[in-house]
C-alpha cells in the first residue's frame, strides 16, 4: 500500500503541474485513499485504493479499471495497460485537450 500511496501523491502533484503550466482546470480533491478530479467540464475521474484488493481502482467516462504493481509499475488487470498512460488518456479526453500524469 506504500506504492498505493506514492501513485495518490503523484496524481495530486501532476494536477498540481498541469494546472500551473497549462489552460486546464483540474479541481482535485483527496478523501483518505480516494482523488477525485474534476474538469472544467464538471466530468470526473475517481481514483481509488482498494486495500483488501491490493489495487488501485479508476473510474472515467470511458469505464472502470483495475491496477495491480507488478514490482514496476501499475498495469491493468485485463491487460489494456499502464496506469499513467491510461489516465493521461482519459484525463485528455475528458478535459477536451492534451494532458500529461507521469509516474
Amino acid at each position: 500500500m506504500d506504492r498505493a500511496e506514492i501513485l495518490l501523491k503523484a496524481v495530486e502533484s501532476n494536477c498540481d503541474r498541469i494546472n500551473d503550466n497549462s489552460d486546464a482546470d483540474i479541481d482535485n480533491q483527496r478523501v483518505g485513499g480516494m482523488i477525485t478530479l474534476v474538469f472544467a467540464n464538471t466530468s470526473q475521474i475517481v481514483i481509488n485504493l482498494q486495500k483488501p484488493l491490493h489495487e488501485i481502482w479508476m473510474a472515467t467516462k470511458a469505464g472502470g479499471f483495475h491496477y495491480q504493481f507488478d514490482g514496476r509499475q501499475w498495469l491493468d488487470t485485463k491487460g489494456n495497460g499502464e496506469f499513467f498512460t491510461n489516465l493521461s488518456r482519459y484525463a485528455s479526453e475528458q478535459a477536451g485537450m492534451p494532458l500529461v500524469f507521469i509516474p
